[in-house]
């Protein structure tokens, strides 16, 4: 993943997809698709045959147009030819830092060769050290061989051979010996105050990017060593023996090189420099960026109905990752192959009918191989009607993972959410079933994997992976995202084949196919079998209990979250037609008493902003993609300040999560009031002016234009 943030617990659907009474049909019957559909899936996905694909694809070290990828890229292709699936290509887009796919500045290739951190042990020579063993055996005082002199030893501490992941990725070749500095963060200038590292290599706690312009752009470091510590989750920091996965910054002058440590190794130097001991290390690189290629493998299986065909449902992942890197992201890629194999078997065996619309699997580099892809080829943003983006799906117990399907963002409702919710709804109830008595119709186990009942959670939208690209409103494209989280070994060494259940790879499968082949097969009574959603998220909640409880301002402001939410969902209904004609204009029952419109009233209304934005037709992408931020980029250029919005934290979002979603409302219709109360009701209350600062921001750097 990009970047993985806390989900918030804020699960925006507590309910299923149906009314209570089609809830209780459920643990008889599966949703949505013929039981003969379900069961032949149930009995042809395979866990262990995803797994033996995750463990090769374990074994290459993947960055993009690098070596590592080809192979692994080549690998998927082979395999998807080999069971069966047409037009299997490896698309090439020419990627050397220069040419911009939308928002997303294409990152040269990135390959390395040699990687080794020393450590310049000062020790007598061998001869000295003879004479005076000979001496201590005569019982001699001190031997009359001279020993003033000395010869340097290296003790190895990291090695790109053994484990790729303790060189940061765009590394560039060094041949440097140098004394070690401990700087602390190493990302503000206060952490240099009163220390000489010109010249020399810094040990900072910070991610190794964030700290290279000030240690050597401006202190004039010669290199970095980084203990960065994972994500934080209840096990942040606990095990000392990770090694976390370090990038550099891809578009800097600073050029240098940096190597990973684990928080064993780090706290062992910090100790020794503490005590006054100079540490001197040898660090040895050949690597480099050079001008490549995103690679992007893909291949489908074809739609029957003539006038459908050409609309595409996608199964997505991302190929790219350190190595082993096999929950994140190998795990999903095996996944859709698995689906694809299963899919492609039973529609030629004539167990499953084959679909109306073409069904089309996609192995690309992470975020920036999706923008590439859907700006370079602009008939598959056309085509593709939805997708099913896989990030990290197959975490056994030891990686303490929680399974999510998760919402798509409120600027894009839509039932494909319900759908994918329907079948792991579906999954949790037959494997606790199994778990809980040892039987169950469709218990979902693989023979090599676990037992547990999956309990997956119906999420809110968060952000981090490709099913931002998919769901930006330049392409507004519903994603069904799929992930792991918390996974305490995302990002380093430990994120091993080991880690990886069957059974969990095999029910991932299951959601993933049985939503996929449900989109792409042409149901005529499709609006009847999802039915009417009876939903109360958190945000509505919430909402209803600030109408009811709080002060009269605040009841106001939760009223207007309430009226958002409620868009929100008439709006998810409306996407699918699932508006039956005995409930006009579908309003659910329990928020009938509140008077919104008198609690609005009573309140004295802050001025409003009727200023309305529309999104340019580009770029397109999101601004914040992998490895370049065009929004930065481009207010720099423009001498533009850095909106506030950007570092504000709300009640469920943060910055980043904000400013997406203020651009993806900006429609041209919905006024800058109108946008702030929509993006308070998903991510918490946001001061106004923030979010038209933000958009006034956005139209200097030429992304929105004002209507007026």
């Amino acid at each position: 993943m990009k970047k993985r943030k806390k989900i918030v617990a804020m699960a925006m659907i507590a309910g299923g997809l149906c009314a209570g009474v089609a809830r209780d049909a459920w643990a008889q019957k599966p949703p949505l698709l013929p039981e003969k559909d379900v069961a032949a899936l149930a009995n042809e996905l395979s866990g262990e045959t995803a797994k033996r694909n995750l463990e090769v694809i374990a074994t290459f070290h993947r960055q993009r147009g690098s070596r590592g990828f080809h192979a692994a890229a080549e690998l998927v292709a082979e395999r998807a030819r080999a069971y069966g699936l047409s037009d299997v290509q490896i698309l090439e887009f020419p990627a050397d830092g220069k040419i911009f796919y939308g928002t997303q500045r294409s990152r040269p290739g990135w390959d390395a060769e040699v990687g080794e951190l020393s450590e310049m042990v000062i020790a007598l020579s061998p001869d000295c050290e003879a004479s005076e063993e000979r001496a201590k055996r005569a019982g001699k005082g001190a031997s009359s061989v001279p020993c003033d002199y000395f010869v340097g030893k290296d003790m190895l501490i990291a090695s790109y051979a053994a484990e790729p992941v303790v060189l940061a990725e765009e590394s560039e070749s060094a041949d440097v010996t140098a004394e070690l500095v401990d700087v602390g963060g190493g990302t503000s200038e206060a952490d240099y105050a009163g220390k000489d590292v010109k010249g020399k290599i810094v040990l900072v706690s910070a991610s190794p990017g964030a700290a290279q312009d000030l240690a050597v752009g401006k202190f004039g470091a010669a290199g970095i060593v980084s203990y960065a510590q994972n994500q934080k989750t209840a096990w942040w920091g606990e095990n000392e023996n990770l090694i976390r996965w370090g990038h550099l910054e891809t578009f800097t002058a600073n050029k240098t090189f940096a190597f990973m440590v684990s928080l064993k190794t780090a706290r062992a130097m910090k100790e020794r420099l503490t005590r006054g001991e100079k540490i001197t290390l040898h660090a040895v690189v050949k690597a480099g960026q050079h001008a490549g290629n995103h690679e992007v493998v893909t291949g489908v299986i074809p739609g029957a109905d003539a006038k459908l065909k050409d609309e595409e449902i996608a199964f997505s992942c991302h190929l790219d990752h350190q190595r082993p890197g096999a929950n994140d992201n190998a795990s999903g890629c095996v996944t859709i192959l698995e689906v694809a194999r299963t899919l492609q078997k039973l529609i030629a065996e004539g167990k499953l009918a084959r679909p109306a619309r073409t069904m089309r699997f996609i192995w690309p580099p992470e975020i920036e191989g999706t923008i590439t892809l859907l700006n370079a080829r602009p008939e598959f943003a056309k085509r593709i009607k939805a997708a099913i983006h896989m990030d990290m799906v197959g975490g056994g117990p030891e990686t303490k993972a929680v399974f999510h399907v998760t919402r798509g963002p409120m600027s894009l409702p839509s039932f494909v959410h319900d759908v994918a919710w329907a079948f792991a709804e579906f999954v949790n109830e037959e494997s606790y079933k199994f778990a809980a008595t040892g039987k169950a119709e469709y218990p979902f186990v693989a023979p090599e994997g676990g037992k547990e009942p999956l309990r997956a959670e119906y999420s809110a939208y968060t952000m981090g992976s490709d099913h931002d690209v998919y769901q930006d409103s330049s392409f507004g494209i519903p994603t069904i995202y799929m992930n792991d989280w918390p996974d305490r070994y995302i990002h380093t060494n430990f994120d091993t084949a080991a880690n990886i259940d069957t059974t969990k790879l095999k029910r991932a499968a299951f959601i993933g196919a049985a939503s996929g082949y449900f989109l792409a097969t042409n149901f005529p009574d499709a609006r009847e079998s999802v039915g009417v959603a009876n939903r109360q998220g958190r945000a509505l909640r919430d909402a209803q209990n600030r109408v009811r409880f709080e002060s009269l301002d605040r009841r106001a402001e939760g009223c207007a979250f309430l009226i958002k939410g409620l868009e929100y969902e008439r709006r998810i209904e409306k996407s699918a037609e699932l508006l039956p004609s005995k409930v006009p204009g579908y309003i659910p029952r329990r928020y009938e008493d509140l008077t919104c419109g008198e609690t609005i009233g009573r309140v004295p209304q802050k001025q409003s902003n009727e200023r309305k934005w529309q999104r340019r037709s580009e770029p397109n992408g999101p601004l914040a993609v992998f490895g370049y931020d065009y929004f930065a980029d481009h207010a720099k250029a423009a001498g533009v300040a850095m909106p506030k919005l950007l570092s504000y934290e709300g009640l469920w979002g943060s910055g980043e999560e904000y400013a997406y979603e203020v651009l993806n409302f900006a429609d041209g219709k919905r006024n800058a009031q109108e946008i702030r109360d929509a993006v308070s009701a998903e991510y918490g209350p946001v001061p106004l002016e923030m979010v038209v600062e933000y958009l006034k921001a956005l139209e200097k750097i030429g992304v929105v234009s004002e209507v007026k």
